[in-house]
C-alpha cells in the first residue's frame, strides 16, 4: 500500500494535534515551516497532501484550511477525500513505454499527437501492457471480450489489426503492438 504523506505547512498547532492522535490515523504526518524545504520534500514523495492556510503556487495536492475552527473528524474526512481524489486522478493516466493513455479522454498520446480510442481498444492495450509474454487470441477473447467459445471468430484479429493501423497512421509506429506467432505483445 502506498503511504499517504500529510504535510502540515506553517500550522504548528494542527501538526501537534494530529501527532497526538496519529496512531488512529493512517498518514505519515510531516511538519514543514519553510517553503524551500517544502519543495525539496515533495520532490521525493509520490502520495502527498499539503495542508496550508493559503494557496501555494506550483504545488499540486494541497488543501487550504480556510474555515477554522473545524472539527477534527470533519478535517480527517476532508483529508481522506482529497487523498482519494489524488489516487483517482493518478489512475486516469497510464504510461506505456513512451505513450500516455488518458482514460477519461480515451486518448493515446505521444509528442503532442493524440489518437482517440474506443473503450475496447483501451482494454486491449491495457491488457497487453500488463503481460510480458505474447497474449493469445483465445486469452484476449476470454479476458477482454469475456467471450469463451470453440467457435472460430476473427473479432480479436480484426480489432487488433484496426488498432495497429490507427496507431501507425497517427504515430508512424508499426511496432507498438507486435504480432507474434503465438499472439500479440506490446513492444
Amino acid at each position: 500500500m502506498n503511504i499517504q504523506n500529510l504535510i502540515i505547512f506553517k500550522l504548528n498547532s494542527l501538526y501537534h494535534i494530529l501527532k497526538e492522535i496519529d496512531q488512529d490515523l493512517h498518514f505519515n504526518i510531516i511538519e514543514i515551516q519553510n517553503e524551500n524545504l517544502l519543495h525539496d520534500e515533495i520532490k521525493n514523495l509520490k502520495n502527498f497532501l499539503v495542508i496550508t492556510k493559503k494557496e501555494l503556487h506550483n504545488i499540486d495536492n494541497q488543501y487550504v484550511l480556510e474555515k477554522t475552527p473545524i472539527k477534527i473528524s470533519q478535517l480527517i474526512e476532508k483529508i481522506n477525500i482529497k487523498f482519494l481524489r489524488i489516487q483517482f486522478s493518478n489512475q486516469l493516466e497510464i504510461k506505456i513505454n513512451d505513450y500516455l493513455i488518458d482514460l477519461n479522454a480515451r486518448e493515446l498520446s505521444l509528442n503532442n499527437k493524440k489518437l482517440k480510442l474506443t473503450e475496447k481498444e483501451i482494454s486491449i492495450i491495457l491488457y497487453l501492457s500488463h503481460k510480458k509474454i505474447p497474449v493469445t487470441i483465445k486469452e484476449l477473447q476470454l479476458n477482454v471480450w469475456k467471450y469463451q467459445s470453440d467457435i472460430e471468430t476473427h473479432t480479436v484479429e480484426t480489432h487488433v489489426y484496426r488498432l495497429r493501423k490507427k496507431i501507425f497512421k497517427t504515430f508512424n509506429d508499426e511496432n507498438f503492438i507486435i504480432s507474434k506467432k503465438n499472439g500479440y505483445k506490446i513492444k
